[in-house]
């Protein structure tokens, strides 16, 4: 069995406490947490795991294998270095980090430490993205030509991070993943605030790539409506992604375009198809269960996993252009 130590039971802790205790070979042995009302729910619920008030005595046990970190995102880093220090694999909710440099920090040490660090990028577990991923691998779709994400609702704001931070990180990470790691060239951001924090909280991210792919993620928590949905578009075939949907997730659609030129090189013809639109069956599984069996399995098999550390670097990658790029109205960074 792998010890489990969770750090932080604010909004996700809770969740990740009860996957956990779900997963295969992992127990939680311990939740640390400042707030003493935050630790009674827990024992409510959990009543034989230990109750701590700070991080640093849950990285000093030593029946703590692995410690899980739920905190806000300015002490990830610090944090995580300090498990991985004590000797514990670390899973760190997203993003992994603030900068690249600090996710390559964490990665070295974690290196000459012989230790697993993961980032919780939990939509990469869902049926959802999983269907997506393998129309992509099988050529189905054909060559991405798009991704285009909107991902917005009313509520939550973060008085320290804009939102980029918060809800684009899921739709970078979902295309990282999909695309097999496909990095930008250079990214542009625009955003404002509407409030005396100056976080902004609507945003627009475009990212540009060697080839004609194009990616544009649309974040806000401003929005009277909660949207969740994805346009990607192959050479081959277009699919729609819509994470509000409760069954039909994802529809296929058999359409596209073509482009012949004829001799006269000043004049083009553009043939359009329109093919069945097709709803295939996604699982229904728990993602985040999905997140702490695949950790607990790269600790005991040594498996890669699937939201593995290269992933956490590339999204904190273009999240920390991006973040200097809203800084200067939209600049664009370059990523090369």
């Amino acid at each position: 069995m792998v010890g489990i130590g969770i750090v932080g039971l604010g909004y996700w802790g809770p969740n990740l406490v009860r996957n956990f205790n779900a997963a295969n070979q992992a127990e939680v042995r311990c939740v640390a947490d400042r707030d003493a009302s935050r630790l009674e729910k827990i024992h409510s619920l959990y009543p034989t795991v230990d109750l701590l008030q700070e991080a640093t005595e849950v990285f000093q046990r030593s029946d703590i294998d692995a410690v899980v970190l739920a905190t806000p995102i300015n002490t990830h880093f610090e944090l995580a270095k300090m498990a991985l220090l004590a000797g514990k694999h670390v899973l760190v909710e997203k993003p992994l980090a603030t900068s690249r440099a600090e996710v390559l920090e964490l990665m070295d040490i974690a290196d000459q430490k012989g230790l697993q660090i993961m980032v919780d990028h939990t939509f990469l577990y869902t049926g959802a993205v999983q269907k997506i991923k393998s129309l992509v691998d099988s050529g189905e779709i054909g060559d991405l030509h798009y991704f285009d994400s909107t991902r917005i609702n009313l509520g939550l704001f973060n008085p320290n991070w804009s939102v980029i931070w918060d809800l684009a990180v899921h739709d970078l990470s979902i295309f990282d993943y999909i695309s097999s790691g496909k990095k930008p060239v250079a990214v542009s951001a625009t955003g404002v605030s509407h409030t005396q924090m100056g976080i902004e909280d609507i945003a627009y991210i475009t990212l540009f790539f060697q080839d004609s792919t194009i990616a544009h993620i649309t974040s806000s928590w401003i929005s009277p409506v909660k949207i969740r949905k994805t346009l990607i578009g192959g050479s081959k075939k277009m699919v729609i992604y819509d994470d509000v949907e409760p069954t039909e997730k994802i529809k296929i659609y058999d359409s596209g375009f073509s482009v012949s030129t004829p001799e006269d090189m000043h004049r083009f013809y553009v043939d359009y198809r329109f093919g069945d639109i097709s709803i295939p069956k996604v699982a229904q599984t728990e993602a985040l269960l999905g997140v702490a069996n695949d950790f607990v399995a790269a600790i005991l098999e040594g498996k890669t996993p699937i939201s593995n550390r290269l992933s956490g670097l590339n999204v904190v990658t273009v999240l920390e252009a991006a973040q200097q790029s809203l800084q200067q109205r939209g600049k664009t960074i370059s990523l090369v």
